[in-house]
């Protein structure tokens, strides 16, 4: 069968901060501008889930999208929407909340649950703002 790939948009909204805890306010204004405002600051995200596999012919699809966004909606955006990602996200503890590693702890988050459909993750991308996205093809 062929290999198709199937993708689900889902929006969340969510305050960080990047900074690092060793630097003075003054450094990590050097190092991330004003990203690293001490009193936060919030984005309208915009997450993508690729998911790869063979199209099953009895039903004509790779996997059912209502199981692919509940999958996410639990995993992820239930966790992370409304919420402050340096503080309230548990998957998120002790880890730089930039763009490039929030898609790849959504990986994390969503690898296992996405195997267990029997079929694969492909990319997790991230739109933080129209002008910055990351993407994240898997280890």
């Amino acid at each position: 069968m062929p290999t198709a790939f199937l993708t689900r948009r889902e929006l969340f909204n969510a305050a960080h901060r990047l900074h690092q805890p060793g630097l003075s306010d003054e450094a990590n204004f050097e190092l991330y501008g004003k990203c690293s405002n001490p009193n936060w600051h919030g984005h309208n995200y915009t997450l993508w889930v690729t998911v790869k596999g063979e199209v099953d012919p009895q039903i004509g699809y790779v996997a059912n999208l209502k199981e692919i966004s509940k999958i996410i909606r639990e995993e992820v955006t239930e966790k992370i929407d409304h919420k402050n990602l340096n503080l309230e996200v548990d998957f998120m503890r002790g880890i730089i909340p930039s763009t490039e590693n929030l898609a790849i702890a959504i990986w994390k988050q969503l690898e296992p649950h996405i195997k267990a459909l029997g079929i694969e993750l492909h990319c997790v991308k991230i739109e933080e703002t129209e002008n910055n996205s990351a993407e994240f093809y898997g280890f």
